[in-house]
């Protein structure tokens, strides 16, 4: 059993935290009692010093609400607002502080910068005035005739930056309007109009910065999110342009204009999605589908046209559908000659159809685009690989049998394309000519894959039949039709042929 000794040894080590706890609590209710407003500004001022911004500004809050009337203690969370980078947070301060202690230039003289970065360049100029005439300091005199007469030039560049806007001189407007936002980085004004100048001028990328820019610097900005939205869309960017029309429609539900947009822009998005995972699924024909349906969706905007003919180029050729493929990567990129999906796609397709040299061309021009890409190397080196097989005659394919054929098999396939092709049956001179190239191939095929010793040469990457690797050796069919003496299965016609099957 526990010992009653042990249990009131161990309450009377607690006492001591105990007490420190109630002193604490005490002091606790004294200060907001008593409103000890001098204790929350000393360890605000301290904890500032030592960058505890937060905590300072928790001190500082107090401080403010024991003593309402405590211009100091205004200036103070002021200050660690902009510290902290909240400006808009630091003004409504500034303007307490002056409202009780109107002779207080340090925060007059910071209100009127404040106002200056914003745009208000009537009331900064007030402000600097107002300090210039309140007994300043040497430093805070110089401050404010510098800003003061900085703001005298921005008031000019602004006039000057209306003119060329309304002018719809949107290139000189920019410029006049870079020169004020370098100093007023807060101006709503200037940015919507910059903002506006960019869209007119074609540069969408400055424009989306400005608009972001004033999404943030004024509250409920409908309009940039709507701005946002329409240039990505009108840059193809189907999923940034729905993510900024719900920002739009999170501030306002009912904004016409946002709503409208956010229909089309879902619909399209998801006509997208759909066909992309039609791809992942190798479900390229109805994936082909639903990219038309994405080009009948949004006619309009060509950059949407041009994603669904690259993707639509890209499922064709991964279907091996060789002809279709070509017909629709080429629609690209007579469009876009350097768009190196459409280039790897469609030199695929010329690949899927036997045209390697076309191949190589796309693959080429498109590693000059993308040098590092893996898959443009090895579509390449495959292609001149299968051109330097295919400039050799495959007598297998010209009998259309394949590698493992049987003797039998392979007679059997040389009588049907013998008896197909035999000059007999053509009267056009030209007909006739191809008949009789067609015919020496087929019965050079019969031989050397009916003779042990040529087979196993040419499946060794020796023809037989070629005069260059059989020098020195006259092969039956050297020279042409006339060498087929005394070789016709038929016994029809002028050719007097003799076949024997063995």
């Amino acid at each position: 059993m526990v010992s009653i000794e042990h249990v009131a040894h161990k309450i009377l080590s607690y006492i001591p935290y105990v007490l420190v706890l109630i002193d604490m609590r005490y002091e606790g209710v004294k200060c907001g009692k008593d409103g000890s407003v001098d204790n929350h500004m000393e360890m605000g001022k301290k904890l500032l010093a030592a960058g505890q911004l937060a905590d300072a500004l928790s001190h500082f809050h107090a401080a403010v609400d024991g003593d309402p009337k405590n211009y100091i203690a205004y200036y103070r969370r002021a200050t660690v607002f902009l510290a902290m980078g909240k400006s808009k947070s630091a003004l409504p301060d500034l303007s307490r502080v002056i409202e009780l202690k109107p002779d207080f230039t340090s925060a007059r003289l910071q209100r009127g910068n404040l106002l200056l970065k914003q745009g208000k360049l009537d009331e900064a100029e007030s402000d600097f005035k107002k300090v210039l005439k309140s007994n300043p300091s040497d430093k805070e005199e110089k401050e404010a005739m510098s800003q003061l007469a900085k703001s005298d030039e921005l008031q000019r560049l602004v006039a000057e930056a209306r003119r060329s806007y309304n002018s719809k001189d949107y290139m000189t407007a920019a410029a006049q309007l870079e020169a004020i936002i370098e100093t007023c980085v807060w101006d709503v004004t200037s940015r919507e109009m910059r903002a506006e100048c960019f869209i007119q001028m074609g540069e969408m990328g400055k424009a989306i910065s400005d608009l972001k820019a004033l999404s943030k610097l004024k509250n409920d900005n409908t309009q940039a999110f709507y701005k946002l939205s329409t240039i990505y869309y009108n840059l193809g960017d189907h999923e940034m342009s729905l993510n900024e029309v719900r920002e739009c429609l999170k501030l306002d539900p009912d904004h016409k204009q946002c709503f409208s947009h956010y229909k089309q822009v879902k619909k399209l998005n998801k006509q997208i999605q759909s066909a992309e995972e039609l791809i992942r699924e190798q479900r390229f024909e109805e994936a082909v589908s639903k990219y038309e349906a994405v080009m009948k969706t949004e006619p309009n905007v060509p950059q949407f046209s041009a994603l669904a003919k690259e993707r639509i180029c890209h499922a064709l050729s991964q279907a091996q559908q060789g002809g279709r493929a070509v017909s629709a990567c080429s629609e690209v990129l007579q469009s876009d000659p350097e768009n190196v999906n459409a280039l790897k796609d469609r030199a695929e397709a010329y690949v899927q159809d036997e045209q390697y040299e076309e191949a190589i061309k796309d693959y080429e021009t498109a590693a000059k685009h993308s040098e590092n890409d893996h898959e443009i190397k090895e579509g390449l080196e495959k292609a001149q690989r299968l051109l330097k097989q295919s400039q050799r005659r495959d007598y297998y394919k010209i009998l259309g049998v394949k590698r493992t054929a049987q003797k039998k098999e392979i007679i059997r396939a040389y009588r049907k394309l013998a008896q197909q092709w035999h000059p007999d049956n053509f009267q056009d001179p030209e007909e006739k000519k191809k008949a009789e190239k067609k015919f020496i191939d087929i019965a050079q095929a019969k031989e050397v894959l009916t003779d042990p010793e040529m087979r196993t040469k040419f499946d060794h990457g020796e023809d037989p039949m070629d005069p260059e690797s059989q020098q020195g050796h006259h092969h039956p069919f050297h020279g042409g039709f006339h060498g087929f003496q005394g070789f016709n299965p038929f016994g029809s016609g002028p050719f007097n042929f003799k076949f024997s099957y063995n």
